[in-house]
């Protein structure tokens, strides 16, 4: 299920807002998160409704940002990427059978966007 603040910003994003922590603030007592201050000029709080209509798009998000996170991780460095980068260069394999690009390949065949 995705996030309050993932659908608050989805909802945001397509009424051309940003996100503005000075602008919106999200709260959950115990009951489940709703929001809780919101000051954005021409644009209506959204309805609940409104709100749940972003679930889907939410949880496309959610996956979307774990997997690049995740891959990120995983990437290692840029010293290590440079240092592999160099040994490819200085064999000759700035192509698909060059160590970097079998790092970077495997990192995302672990980690697809879907």
């Amino acid at each position: 299920m995705a996030s309050l603040k993932t659908k608050t910003k989805l909802y945001l994003e397509a009424n051309s807002k940003i996100w503005d922590r000075d602008k919106v603030s999200l709260q959950d007592d115990g009951s489940g998160p709703y929001i809780k201050d919101w000051t954005y000029d021409g644009l209506d709080k959204p309805t609940a409704e409104q709100i749940a209509s972003y679930e889907t798009a939410g949880n496309t998000e959610e996956t979307l940002n774990n997997v690049l996170t995740k891959r990120k991780k995983e990437y290692k460095d840029f010293g290590h990427q440079l240092d592999l980068l160099y040994h490819d260069m200085t064999a000759g394999k700035l192509d698909n059978s060059g160590e970097w690009h079998k790092h970077i390949k495997a990192v995302k065949d672990a980690n697809s966007k879907g």
